[in-house]
């Protein structure tokens, strides 16, 4: 199964067990929508979603979901404090320019946040590097660097190192094996290959 799909599923579960029923959801960087068409199926979401791609809005509208096309950020500072239960950014962080300043406005916006990313400090990640002097392609980053989107590598290191300055909590955490698929016990900021944190302003 290709990886996008795995990430598709990883999200659904984890996400749908976070997010209560009858919650007000945001998802920043929606996509065409998928994960919120199904919290509305299965947990009677109230959802809204934002993503800058034409298409992907549109393929939101076919499903029904609420959709604003633009930049997250701007359409983040429309909304007042705690407009929402949850604000889902997944693996929106890796794509953004300022990714410190749409957590920000994400925390203001919803009561809690789940952040799901790549971990780019995954060993195999590290042994590319190591070994090459250039970053890893494959499913995951199947493009050189010179084709590929702006990204920012995010860490799980890092992360929590942001929440810890950022006086960010974190209430909940998944941290899963390079498959995407069964949990990380065990060093995941060297063996997880994703991440899917909940946090709040404690």
């Amino acid at each position: 199964m290709p990886r996008q799909h795995i990430k598709r599923e990883t999200d659904l579960q984890i996400i749908s067990e976070w997010i209560e029923p009858g919650a007000r959801v945001l998802d920043a960087g929606c996509g065409r929508g998928i994960l919120l068409e199904h919290l509305a199926k299965t947990r009677g979401t109230y959802g809204v979603g934002v993503d800058i791609n034409t298409a992907k809005v549109a393929s939101c509208v076919k499903r029904g979901v609420n959709v604003y096309q633009g930049d997250a950020l701007r359409v983040l500072g429309e909304f007042a404090d705690n407009s929402f239960d949850w604000v889902i950014l997944s693996r929106t962080l890796d794509e953004v320019g300022r990714p410190a300043d749409i957590l920000d406005e994400s925390l203001r916006v919803g009561k809690r946040v789940a952040v799901g990313f790549v971990n780019h400090g995954y060993w195999l990640n590290r042994w590319s590097l190591l070994a090459t002097g250039v970053r890893t392609c494959n499913e995951v980053f199947p493009s050189p660097w010179e084709e590929a989107v702006p990204s920012n590598p995010v860490s799980v290191a890092a992360f929590e190192g942001y929440c810890r300055r950022a006086s960010v909590r974190v209430d909940a955490v998944a941290h899963l094996r390079g498959d995407w698929r069964r949990p990380c016990r065990w060093w995941p900021a060297l063996r997880a290959g994703y991440a899917v944190y909940a946090v709040s302003r404690g």
